[in-house]
């Protein structure tokens, strides 16, 4: 069995026993319409926006009735209990990725809505520089930079 492969079921476990437990606290049920918009944001190298995600769960899963309430309503509790992260673009509304993923950073194209991951160590050493020489106890952090893609500075 290939090793990238087992230890990314052994990740998706470990997120769906998490999911089990949030969802057993909150006192609703593990469905496999909440599973599914799971898998969907976890198998997805995108950021995505509910509707997009809805679009997705229904090519994928077309057998599975899924409402777009649903979804809404899947991703609040999972962002409200940092599984999930957003990125908000004001009236256009929210861009969902999955909260289990190594830090990065956003470089965000305010022409087209693309989003660039990226991550930068001096950066990271510069902040924690910054939050010691102020007594600041940093628990968290993003860093969301807008500006204009190379595609679109082309057209």
């Amino acid at each position: 069995m290939n090793k990238d492969f087992s230890t990314k079921t052994q990740k998706y476990d470990e997120l769906i026993e998490d999911f089990k437990t949030l969802l057993k606290k909150n006192g609703l049920k593990f469905t496999m319409q909440r599973e599914v918009i799971l898998k969907v944001l976890y198998d997805s190298d995108e950021h995505l926006t509910p509707e997009a995600l809805h679009r997705l769960i229904q090519e994928r899963y077309a057998d599975l009735k899924v409402g777009i309430a649903t979804v809404y309503r899947t991703l609040s509790l999972l962002e409200n209990s940092d599984m999930v992260t957003s990125l908000s673009f004001g009236s256009q509304g929210k861009k969902y990725e999955l909260g289990a993923k190594e830090h990065h950073d956003h470089m965000i194209c305010i022409e087209c809505g693309d989003i660039q991951e990226f991550v930068c160590e001096e950066i990271e050493k510069r902040q924690e520089e910054i939050t010691k020489e102020y007594g600041f106890l940093m628990k968290d952090h993003s860093m969301q930079i807008y500006g204009i893609c190379s595609k679109c500075q082309k057209s």
